[in-house]
């Protein structure tokens, strides 16, 4: 998200207009697939936000990162480390010097020239699980779903590991490339088409990374509600 906050606040409007999304759908919880450290669920506090929070996270030191800033708040839990995507068993985690950039695909060639932290110093085997199989570990019958994932580049696999549960998901959070990054992954207007596919329309758009080098957004934030009718 952006930095852009309302004077005297220090919200950003992003935020706002996020946390007022699961306000008027009624959430009552957040899967946030791809936590790294707790950002995602921090500015969901900072918002205003009072639901329950799930955090996924893989990577063993964003974890120790996200443990102590989950601490104190009694409706945030950690899930047990494990990747999420659309098969079971155990999977190579790359690991990158800028934690949230790791991922399980190799970063496309051409990224090396356009992004500092295009290069992983080290590999990782974690276990792999689909969402759909721990859904009810964390959700109850009663509970409104929102899922944020943001899994660099595996978001697609992720949703079809989902797919056993998405009658309960009211709304969907994913990190969109305009400039792919990573071997494999799905560009946006694919992405897109799969969530108009599965039921869920565009609500809202929020820039990610702009790249300074080449004058060009490389991601955004697009939220996703479930169509009505």
């Amino acid at each position: 998200m952006t930095a852009d906050t309302s004077p005297g606040t220090g919200v950003s409007k992003e935020t706002r207009s996020l946390v007022r999304i699961l306000e008027h759908h009624g959430i009552t919880l957040v899967l946030d697939v791809g936590a790294n450290v707790g950002q995602y669920a921090t500015r969901l506090r900072q918002g205003g936000w009072g639901g329950r929070i799930v955090s996924f996270e893989p990577l063993p030191e964003a974890r120790q990162a996200l443990a102590p800033a989950s601490a104190q708040d009694p409706l945030w839990e950690i899930a047990p480390a494990a990747a999420l995507g659309a098969t079971e068993g155990t999977v190579t985690l790359n690991v990158s010097p800028e934690s949230d950039m790791s991922s399980t695909l190799p970063f496309r060639p051409e990224m090396g020239d356009l992004l500092d932290s295009a290069a992983y110093t080290s590999a990782i085997e974690v276990p792999l699980t689909r969402l759909d199989h721990v859904f009810d570990d964390h959700a109850t019958p009663a509970d409104r779903v929102f899922l944020k994932i943001d899994t660099q580049g595996t978001e697609s696999a992720v949703l079809r590991g989902v797919s056993g549960r998405l009658d309960r998901i009211q709304g969907i959070q994913l990190e969109l490339s305009l400039v792919p990054v990573y071997q494999g992954e799905a560009d946006y207007l694919a992405m897109i088409a799969t969530m108009t596919e599965l039921g869920f329309q565009p609500t809202l758009f929020i820039p990610g990374y702009f790249n300074r080098r080449t004058a060009r957004l490389i991601s955004m934030d697009g939220i996703f509600t479930r169509t009505a009718g």
